[in-house]
């Protein structure tokens, strides 16, 4: 563990009954600094703060820190699953067909799960996972500029 280490994460780890180490002190810091971050950039992250960390140690720290809670995992579809550190707000994403960048949308009306199925089939409902698709503005924008050459 290094000097930088946030004394609010060490709580948060010790608290969800995990060992304090540097590499998962440094990838809880890296998915909170991050925007919806795939496994090779947070890999990238922890290595800019602790220096060398295999891949397997940061995909078995990730599995570790999202079955304490500490950290989300997000799965849009043909997409390498992303990693956030905002949880227990129930809200939802939204991702661009064409870069696969993802940003968050706030729960769009009432309490959570924020939507109400049509048949619950006797579930008692807790989350609502809903992910909206289309293109970001930077990729509109390039979409409705560019104009193929003709012969």
């Amino acid at each position: 563990m290094t000097a930088a280490s946030s004394p609010v994460i060490v709580s948060e780890l010790r608290g969800a009954g995990l060992r304090v180490t540097a590499a998962r002190v440094a990838l809880l810091q890296t998915v909170r600094d991050g925007d919806h971050l795939d496994v090779d950039a947070l890999t990238a992250g922890v290595r800019d703060r602790i220096g060398y960390v295999s891949l397997q140690a940061v995909y078995d720290a990730l599995h570790a820190l999202t079955q304490a809670g500490l950290v989300r995992r997000i799965e849009p579809a043909g997409s390498p699953a992303r990693y956030e550190g905002r949880l227990r707000d129930n809200h939802h994403h939204i991702v661009c067909r064409s870069c696969g960048g993802v940003a968050d949308i706030d729960c769009a009306v009432g309490q959570a799960p924020c939507l109400t199925p049509s048949d619950d089939h006797g579930f008692v409902i807790d989350e609502a996972e809903v992910i909206h698709w289309g293109l970001c503005p930077g990729c509109s924008a390039a979409r409705t500029t560019w104009a193929p050459q003709t012969a």
